[in-house]
């Protein structure tokens, strides 16, 4: 059974509904949810992004966003995979020579830990990672 690691800008794109790319809601739609999760650096992009509207004060996205990121702790509670030691052993390895892309190679720890296929349209920021990719737009 393939397990799949959902990138932020997928997860994202799904919190559309019907307005959501064709491709991510077929993925979606084929895919059991047992085989999907999220890292916790997915969460802290999602957290980032409601305080920057905070920031700017777009109170109702703000509220919109906090509804829609309490869904997703509760939807994949048991599917939030924490960056750990022997993630960061990892990370470690991924980062040299080149240490762009710090977070994204953070997931590719997560996603080579779990042996799992990362769900993202950012292919490129994954190119020297050694994982599996997923492009569901296209």
């Amino acid at each position: 059974m393939a397990l799949f690691l959902v990138d932020t800008n997928v997860i994202s794109e799904a919190r559309k509904g019907r307005k959501s790319n064709a491709g991510v809601q077929d993925f979606f739609r084929s895919e059991s949810a047992g085989t999907l999760f999220l890292s916790a650096q997915t969460i802290g992009e999602i957290r980032r992004g409601i305080e920057n509207l905070r920031c700017r004060r777009d109170l109702s996205q703000v509220r919109a966003l906090e509804l829609w990121l309490d869904f997703l702790l509760k939807e994949y509670a048991d599917r939030i995979l924490a960056f750990d030691l022997e993630c960061a052993q990892h990370w470690g390895r991924l980062m040299s020579p080149d240490a762009a892309h710090a977070v994204d190679k953070q997931i590719a720890a997560i996603a080579l830990m779990y042996d799992m296929t990362i769900v993202t349209r950012n292919v490129g920021d994954f190119r020297d990672a050694h994982v599996r990719v997923q492009n569901p737009f296209a």
